[in-house]
């Protein structure tokens, strides 16, 4: 696409966006029209103090003219605190309008064509685009109002002191601003080329990161890389053409702003022949070093840069969204909601944590820090916080494994902690389930029994176990690998697959508290969900580590840990009371969008 297509889609949406803030423009102009004030009075009052003061012998009147020219500045400045002012009020409507035109693009997308790709872009534009446009539009209005109005104060000045100096001037001036202009065109189409792959950078990168833990375990790094490393490569020449564009840039800055300074320095002898004074010279050269070319150095580079740049992000955002007949926003199809669950039995505690604090290590910070938890019996409650807030910590605590540093852990009123010289086997309070699967070489039905009985006792029957076979789901699995008394290898078995038998260990075990630590991270959220309400229905207490809001959402409860704060809540009344909550609930919708 050209830089002239770009234009096309993307100017009448600017006009309707400028038309709908007339106010604010107007008080973005009228602040302005006092540095055009600032700039004529600059040259204006040298041409006069040099003409009228010193060289005419009166000190007095010099004078006066340069403190006419110092209060000029005093005026730029107090506009200038102006300018800032009405510029927010053009700059955040646009940054909101853009966030929201990427929302309702994404959303649209997924209503289309629910089936279809996900649109990993709209997590760029929802970010990086948006912030993006904001700051470069915020650039490009203060520069270019600078120019336009210094312009016209230097203008105005020139041709009140000598029209002659605009002849002079402005050849030179002109030549470099069309060089400059000609290398717009071509920045623009670079800098489109670097967004797109950026995106796709971004896109592949996301699906790469879902699929990490099974790239490692398959030794699939490589091949990971090398879908990855084009794409890198690409950017990398693609800065490498920009910057040679930028230079061709900085040429053309160079030509407009050194350019009418030569060409004025050049025509001296002739303007002097003319009639043109001293002080006439010194104004018109003020009026090009101290205000015009920077003004228009300024200018050039917010459009070489900002400019391009703003062009293109719009350009994201300017694309056509589906219609809606009813002239509402569409939302995604929410899931229907599931039957309640039957309602279980709480009387006390099945787990309690009082005044708990936990650290690796003496003048480590502490993971925990006098945290209290009840957990009722038969409740289903999901503990979710970002990586390495204190998760696994909380479950190996009430699994007995650690021992707070302060604090008791309880587990069906008895200290957590197994005594030295407990009985072997299973623990009768609780099961714990980690990320690791255990599975073992055996026969399925010991790997699905193991942790329902004793050593020495028989295990549960052939019903029992064919119940939860179909309560998890493993049918499938199960045949495939043979039968219930069929010899199972763990190396051939997928992590997904070895966690599915984990669980249906966990499903048989009379334990009363299952802790699943991140014990359903390999499986599909499909088979997560099935596995989830298999065991919250099962008779019992279940804790889980959360990685999905909606795991989070089948709990009872869910606990937030914030570093050494947490919250406990239901998922709907969460989003209000913990920031940390809703920002989790709100990266979660994302990755499940994409």
């Amino acid at each position: 696409m050209t830089g002239g297509g770009a234009w096309g889609r993307v100017a009448p949406e600017g006009r309707r966006f400028l038309r709908g803030h007339r106010k604010a423009v107007g008080r973005l102009a009228a602040w302005s029209l006092l540095e055009s004030a600032h700039t004529f009075l600059g040259g204006y009052g040298v041409a006069r103090a040099l003409d009228d003061g010193f060289l005419a012998g009166r000190t007095a009147t010099g004078l006066g003219w340069l403190a006419a020219a110092g209060a000029g500045a005093l005026l730029g400045g107090f506009a200038l605190r102006g300018v800032f002012a009405g510029l927010a009020d053009l700059v955040e409507p646009l940054r909101d309008g853009l966030v929201r035109r990427a929302v309702r693009q994404a959303l649209d997308r997924a209503v289309a064509d629910p089936a279809g790709a996900a649109d990993t872009g709209a997590v760029s534009r929802l970010t990086q685009q948006t912030e993006m446009a904001r700051d470069s539009f915020a650039g490009l209005v203060l520069t270019a109002r600078s120019f336009v109005f210094t312009a016209v104060g230097a203008f105005v000045g020139m041709a009140a002191l000598a029209p002659v100096l605009l002849l002079v001037v402005l050849p030179p001036l002109l030549l470099g601003m069309a060089a400059f202009l000609a290398t717009l065109r071509p920045l623009a189409s670079v800098q489109r080329r670097s967004l797109d792959t950026d995106e796709a950078l971004a896109d592949r990168a996301g699906r790469l990161a879902e699929g990490l833990r099974d790239i490692v375990a398959c030794g699939g790094q490589t091949a990971a890389e090398a879908r990855v490393e084009p794409l890198i490569a690409a950017q990398e020449r693609l800065a490498c053409t920009l910057a040679g564009w930028a230079a061709l840039r900085t040429l053309a800055l160079g030509t407009a702003g050194r350019l009418p300074v030569i060409a004025l320095l050049a025509a001296t002898p002739w303007l002097l022949g003319r009639g043109i004074t001293a002080g006439t010279l010194a104004g018109g050269l003020t009026y090009l070093v101290q205000a015009l070319l920077p003004a228009l150095n300024s200018l050039m580079a917010a459009l070489g840069s900002a400019g391009t740049r703003l062009l293109v992000v719009l350009e994201r955002f300017s694309g056509p969204v589906p219609p809606d007949p009813a002239g509402h926003r569409p939302v995604k199809p929410q899931p229907q909601p599931q039957p309640p669950r039957p309602a279980r039995t709480r009387t006390d505690a099945a787990a309690e944590l009082r005044g708990v604090t936990f650290a690796y290590g003496p003048g480590a910070a502490p993971v925990l820090d006098d945290l209290d938890l009840m957990v009722r019996p038969g409740e289903h409650l999901a503990v979710v916080g970002p990586s390495g807030i204190g998760k696994s910590t909380l479950t190996a605590l009430l699994a007995g494994m650690l021992s707070p540093d302060a604090g008791s852990v309880l587990v069906a009123g008895a200290t957590a902690r197994r005594e030295p010289g407990a009985e072997d086997g299973p623990d009768p309070r609780r099961t714990l389930l980690p990320q690791q699967a255990y599975v073992f070489t055996g026969t399925v039905r010991e790997n699905l029994t193991h942790l329902a009985a004793a050593p020495g006792t028989p295990g549960p029957g052939d019903a029992r176990v064919q119940r939860a076979v179909r309560a998890l789901g493993l049918d499938e699995l199960v045949a495939r690998l043979g039968g219930l008394d069929a010899e199972v290898t763990p190396r051939l078995l997928s992590r997904g697959e070895s966690q599915q038998l984990a669980l249906a260990a966990a499903y048989l075990s009379p334990a009363p508290l299952l802790l699943l630590d991140e014990a359903t991270c390999h499986l599909d959220p499909a088979a997560e969900e099935r596995a989830e309400r298999a065991l919250a229905e099962r008779p019992g207490t279940l804790v889980v580590v959360a990685h999905r809001v909606s795991s989070a959402a089948r709990a009872d409860r869910v606990l937030v840990l914030d570093g050494t704060r947490a919250v406990c809540g239901t998922h709907e009344e969460l989003p209000a009371r913990s920031p940390l909550y809703r920002d989790l609930v709100g990266r979660w919708n994302q990755a499940a969008d994409e």
